[in-house]
C-alpha cells in the first residue's frame, strides 16, 4: 500500500481528499500546517507528497525547498488556488513534480497521484554491479554534452547548473534533435501529464533553459517554430 502525507490545512478539503484516497488503496497521513508536514515527511518514508501553497506556519513553497534539502526522490504534488502560470512556475521550481489548480476534479487528482507515483518506481534505485561506460550515457550536440550518468551538463567547456525539470526538458530535446516538438508533446514527455494548453510553462521553461544554455547569440540550440513548437537545431 502506497503512503501519502497530505499537509492542507482545509478541514473540507483533507476530508474529501483523504476519504477518496483511501478508498482507491492508500494510506493516507495529514498535516494542517506546513512546519508539522516538514517533522512528519523527514521522520517517516512516503511515497508521494500533496502540499498547498497556502499553509499556516510555513508556505508550501518553502515547505517543499526543506523537504528537497534532505529527499530528492520523493514526488511532491502542490495544491493551489493560485493558477497563474507565475505561481504554477514557483511551485515547480522550488523542487515540485507537479501542480493541480483548485477547485480540481478528484478524478483528475488520482490521475495526477497515479501518474506522479508511476514515474516514481520508473525511476527508482536499480541494482547496478558495475558503471556502464560513459559514452553509452552521453548526448553530445554541437558543443553541448550532457552525462546521464552523471547528470553533469557542460556547453564549450562550461559547467551548467540545471534545475530538475530544466535537465528533463534538455534530455528530451536531445532525445529529439532536429524534430519540431509541440508543446502538448513537451507537456506530457517532461511532465507526465496533459496539462491545460492555454498555460504558458512550457514557454517558461524553454526561456529558463535557453538563458542557461545559448549565452552566445550567433550558436542558439533551441529555435521557436511560430505556431508549432520548439525545436533543437544548430543555427
Amino acid at each position: 500500500m502506497k503512503k501519502i502525507i497530505l499537509i492542507e490545512d482545509e478541514t473540507s478539503v483533507v476530508s474529501f481528499i483523504k476519504k477518496g484516497l483511501q478508498e482507491n488503496g492508500y494510506e493516507i497521513s495529514v498535516a494542517f500546517d506546513g512546519r508539522t508536514g516538514v517533522q512528519l515527511v523527514q521522520a517517516n518514508d512516503f511515497d508521494l507528497v500533496i502540499l498547498d501553497i497556502m499553509l499556516p506556519e510555513m508556505n508550501g513553497l518553502d515547505v517543499c525547498k526543506e523537504i528537497r534539502k534532505t529527499n530528492q526522490s520523493v514526488p511532491i504534488l502542490f495544491l493551489t488556488a493560485l493558477g497563474t502560470s507565475e505561481n504554477i512556475v514557483l511551485g515547480l521550481e522550488s523542487g515540485g513534480d507537479d501542480y493541480l489548480v483548485k477547485p480540481f476534479k478528484f478524478i483528475e487528482l488520482v490521475a495526477r497521484v497515479k501518474s506522479l507515483l508511476r514515474r516514481s518506481n520508473n525511476n527508482g534505485p536499480q541494482e547496478i554491479a558495475e558503471p556502464e561506460p560513459d559514452n553509452e550515457h552521453v548526448f553530445q550536440f554541437s558543443d553541448l554534452i550532457v552525462n546521464d550518468y552523471t547528470k553533469k551538463v557542460t556547453r564549450a567547456g562550461e559547467d551548467i547548473s540545471l534545475t530538475s525539470t530544466e535537465y528533463k526538458l534538455l534530455l528530451y530535446f536531445l532525445n529529439n534533435p532536429e524534430k519540431v516538438i509541440s508543446r502538448a508533446e513537451i507537456l506530457d514527455a517532461v511532465w507526465g501529464v496533459n496539462y491545460e494548453l492555454g498555460t504558458n510553462v512550457v514557454d517558461v521553461y524553454v526561456n529558463y533553459l535557453r538563458k542557461k544554455l545559448d549565452s552566445q547569440d550567433d550558436n542558439k540550440l533551441i529555435h521557436t517554430v511560430i505556431g508549432m513548437g520548439y525545436v533543437l537545431k544548430k543555427t
